[in-house]
């Protein structure tokens, strides 16, 4: 078997990926409200990791998953092509803002808008960059500033859609409050929808938030529900957390 990561019904080579397959991705991939969604972007897809969960958990979706790194398109390939969901994945070797772009110009119905877009973003917004490439390109927000990504999100969501990120606490309570300065230049909103705070274990602080934000009309006001996610509890995977991952974790 190559290098990489094994799921119940798949397997994700990350030999030449800039990122392994991690907790943060899994637990994204799980949570996302995707089941009803016709259409998925996956921003950053590296090696198909999301892409391949969305096709798993919602039978019809079209998805769309883009990345900048030639490596990760590769793997992601590859690894798409290993999946009995390949016809329903495309990969793309292209920017956020070159799809947006192509999309707004050759798109112009709001029936082919996104419904759902997921994303495990670039979070270091300082400090050195890692010698490898692949990996400072997945790690650094000077590949695509959260701005930028929530700015892209809005102009090819469809209105009601959802747009879902995981990122360290602080990270992404900054990323929520630039929602303000983003709305401002558009007629519909996106607004936080769901929230839920990770602890590794009972007592210790919140280390990532997974975040639902939805598109939606100015003048509505959007509910936000709020929980608490536990990964370990008494030296063993928390009820929740083998409930949330259960279908792709070998053994669970």
């Amino acid at each position: 078997m190559s290098k990489g990561f094994t799921c119940k019904q798949f397997h994700i080579n990350t030999e030449q990926c800039g990122m392994p397959v991690s907790t943060d991705g899994i637990l994204l991939g799980a949570w996302a409200n995707i089941l009803q969604s016709d259409s998925i972007l996956d921003i950053g897809c590296g090696a198909g990791l999301l892409s391949i969960m969305c096709a798993q958990r919602n039978a019809y979706a079209s998805i769309i998953g883009l990345d900048i790194e030639q490596n990760a398109i590769k793997a992601a390939i590859e690894n798409v092509n290993q999946t009995p969901w390949n016809e329903r994945i495309t990969i793309k070797h292209q920017s956020l803002r070159s799809f947006v772009e192509g999309h707004l110009n050759t798109q112009p119905s709001i029936n082919s808008e996104i419904s759902s877009i997921i994303c495990n973003p670039p979070y270091f917004n300082s400090g050195e960059h890692s010698f490898n490439i692949q990996r400072a390109l997945a790690r650094h927000t000077s590949s695509l500033s959260h701005y930028n990504l929530l700015n892209d999100c809005h102009q090819v969501l469809k209105l009601g859609g959802t747009a879902s990120f995981i990122l360290p606490a602080k990270e992404g309570l900054a990323m929520i409050d630039l929602l303000g300065e983003v709305n401002e230049k558009f007629e519909t909103f996106l607004s936080l929808s769901r929230l839920t705070m990770v602890h590794t274990k009972q007592n210790k602080p919140v280390t990532r938030l997974l975040i639902e934000l939805t598109k939606h009309k100015s003048n509505l006001l959007i509910n936000v529900t709020k929980n608490s996610l536990i990964i370990h509890e008494g030296g063993n995977y928390s009820t929740d957390f083998v409930e949330l991952t259960k279908a792709f974790y070998l053994k669970m």
